[in-house]
């Protein structure tokens, strides 16, 4: 900002009127962003969830069948503003099925799901080591069990059954759900 060489008045009403101009720019490019960030995350908004696909001993895999969608999938849901991706994967899967993560979730795969929700992505994660404590009843969850691949309940969905067959080698891990 720069008064100028004019003297008295002038040379204030010069550093005013500059003032308000660079002050109008500040206060635009400030309100501007805000408004496009807002409109950004309207447009472009991503959510984020975790699966969970669980292992025993025997290599069984942890499925659970909600009371509000049909169908046997990983346990899993939505990551929320502050927690991280293991952290959800942890919390559901202890809320869904009573598993308590002993050893570490190893990251499988990110998917896009656009298909079933515009902007979602979901971790899927491998859980081997843990602790299976009784499962306490909820609304969310039908049923819950462990299943050998040749033995899966009817109704398995089918990004549940290609992330299982991504998992056994039997197919190239895609980048959608």
């Amino acid at each position: 900002m720069s008064v100028g060489l004019r003297g008295g008045k002038a040379a204030v009403i010069d550093f005013v009127l500059e003032f308000g101009a660079m002050w109008k720019r500040l206060a635009f490019s400030t309100v501007s962003r805000r408004l496009l960030h807002s409109w950004f995350r309207l447009t472009r908004g991503l959510t984020l969830g975790v699966r969970v696909a669980v292992s025993d001993g025997e290599g069984r895999i942890l499925l659970v069948r909600h009371t509000y969608a049909p169908g046997w999938l990983f346990p899993g849901g939505g990551v929320e503003r502050g927690e991280t991706a293991v952290a959800a994967a942890q919390r559901e899967v202890a809320e869904e099925a009573g598993i308590i993560a002993t050893g570490g979730l190893r990251l499988f795969a990110l998917y896009a799901n656009e298909e079933n929700f515009p902007g979602d992505h979901i971790a899927l994660y491998v859980l081997e080591d843990f602790e299976q404590q009784p499962r306490t009843s909820s609304l969310e969850i039908a049923e819950a069990g462990f299943f050998a691949r040749d033995a899966l309940p009817e109704g398995v969905t089918g990004g549940t059954l290609r992330r299982l067959a991504e998992m056994a080698g039997e197919r190239e891990v895609e980048e959608t759900w």
